[in-house]
Parts: C-alpha cells; sequence; structure tokens
C-alpha cells in the first residue's frame, strides 16, 4: 500500500494520479483506503478516478460511496448520475437503478440524448439509438447486418448488461445493437474510401458493448477507426484499442 506520507507534500494532481493507478491495476478498495488518508479533502477529479474504477471492475457499493461524493461537490453532473445508474444496471440491481435516475428527475438533472456524428464530404450526419431517419438508411440496416453475421463468425458475444433496461435477453441484443455509434460507424464503411480512416464523435461515453463490438470491427474490415466520446479518444486497430479497455 502506498502511504499518503510519503507523498507529503503533494499535488493533487499526484494524488489523482495515484488513485487511478491503483484503479486501473484492479485495486480498486487500495484506492479507496488511499482515498480516505489523504491530509486533504478528496477532490472531483481523485472521486471521478475512483468511480471509473468502479465501473471497469464492476464494484458498485463503492461506486455507490464515490458517486455520492461526486454529487455533493458537483450536483448537476449529470455524467455522475448515470455511470452509477449504468453500474448499477450491469450488476443486474434494476431497483438501485432506478432509483437514481428518479432522484435525477427529482432534482432536475437532465441527462442529454446520446447521439453520434460523423463527417462524410463536409456534410456532418447525426444518428441517435435506433436511428432509421437517414436517407440511406436501408444501406445502413445492410452493412449493420453484414457486420453482426461477421462479428459472430468471429467470436463476438453482445455484452447485454449494456442495454441497461430490465428486458428479455433477445430484446437486450436488440437493444445494444443500435446505439448511435455503431449506426454511425456503419455509414462510415459504406460511404467512406477503403484505407481512409473513419473518425466518429459521440456527446456520451462509449458503452462497453460497443468499445468491444467496435474493436471487432476494426480487426475485420481492416480499418483505423476513431471514436472520440466525451472522455477520450479511442483509436481501434486490428482488433485492439488504444484505452486498452480501461475509459
Amino acid at each position: 500500500m502506498i502511504a499518503v506520507s510519503a507523498l507529503s507534500p503533494v499535488s493533487q494532481h499526484v494524488q489523482t494520479c495515484v488513485v487511478d493507478l491503483l484503479g486501473r491495476a484492479g485495486m480498486v478498495e487500495r484506492a479507496y483506503e488511499f482515498i480516505q488518508q489523504m491530509p486533504i479533502p478528496p477532490t472531483i477529479s481523485i472521486w471521478g478516478a475512483l468511480l471509473g474504477a468502479c465501473r471497469v471492475y464492476g464494484k458498485p457499493e463503492l461506486g455507490k460511496i464515490a458517486a455520492e461524493s461526486l454529487f455533493e461537490l458537483d450536483p448537476k453532473d449529470s455524467g455522475n448520475h448515470v455511470v452509477l445508474s449504468n453500474m448499477f444496471a450491469a450488476a443486474g440491481m434494476w431497483e438501485e437503478a432506478t432509483l437514481v435516475r428518479k432522484e435525477m428527475n427529482d432534482v432536475g438533472i437532465k441527462k442529454g440524448v446520446g447521439c453520434s456524428w460523423i463527417s462524410v464530404k463536409n456534410a456532418v450526419h447525426i444518428f441517435q439509438a435506433k436511428d432509421t431517419s437517414h436517407e440511406r438508411n436501408s444501406d445502413i440496416q445492410v452493412m449493420l447486418a453484414k457486420l453482426r453475421r461477421e462479428m459472430k463468425e468471429a467470436g463476438y458475444v453482445p455484452d447485454t448488461n449494456f442495454a441497461l433496461y430490465d428486458l428479455e435477453e433477445e430484446e437486450k441484443i436488440s437493444e445494444v445493437w443500435y446505439h448511435s455509434e455503431k449506426i454511425a460507424l456503419a455509414y462510415g464503411l459504406i460511404t467512406i474510401p477503403p484505407g481512409v480512416p473513419i473518425r466518429i464523435t459521440k456527446n456520451l461515453r462509449i458503452c462497453g458493448d460497443c468499445h468491444s463490438a467496435i474493436k471487432f470491427i476494426s480487426g475485420i474490415v481492416c480499418r483505423e477507426i476513431i471514436v472520440r466520446d466525451n472522455n477520450r479518444y479511442h483509436c481501434f486497430r486490428d482488433g485492439q484499442c488504444s484505452c486498452r479497455d480501461y475509459w
């Protein structure tokens, strides 16, 4: 365990880095112990690093502690509420997930509508989940179906934890398959010439299933795919991502 005294005096940046490093290593409980021993009150970035680690390693109870601290420090940030709700949903804790969403509504916090966009020939094309409004929707659906077949053959299994609704399994699979970044990627594949990187931007954090799916797709189509979500850049190439599955 890293002793706080060994780092004192220490900047908030270094403290955040220590929490992030412990979290990345899967030592989430140790990261929390470190926070408890800090000589100064933890900042938003420190609790955010712990919350991110809890999301990646499936620690909803500890994630709740981090999230509630963030609620106090930054009560209007909807992202922290959404991460906690999604964490509960991924763990099958539907009542807890619903309660977090209800609390958001009660205090007037609105979650932004998730969307992804891609620029093709100087025109920006915006997609939402389950979007069928694009003029080339039929081509997009054909591409999605083709990708789905090829990904299944390559061993891809949809992660229905990210459906975030208490649905039947088949409904969950359909739910995650039509997320906005997958639709935007399908459009990019039918409009951007081979060999040219595909660049997608999403206004929210990319979900775990889309992240896994795009890794598979990058290997299948032999393309570089860059997704900028609201947390970081993800550069997918040859079935791998630059973030090394931690974001």
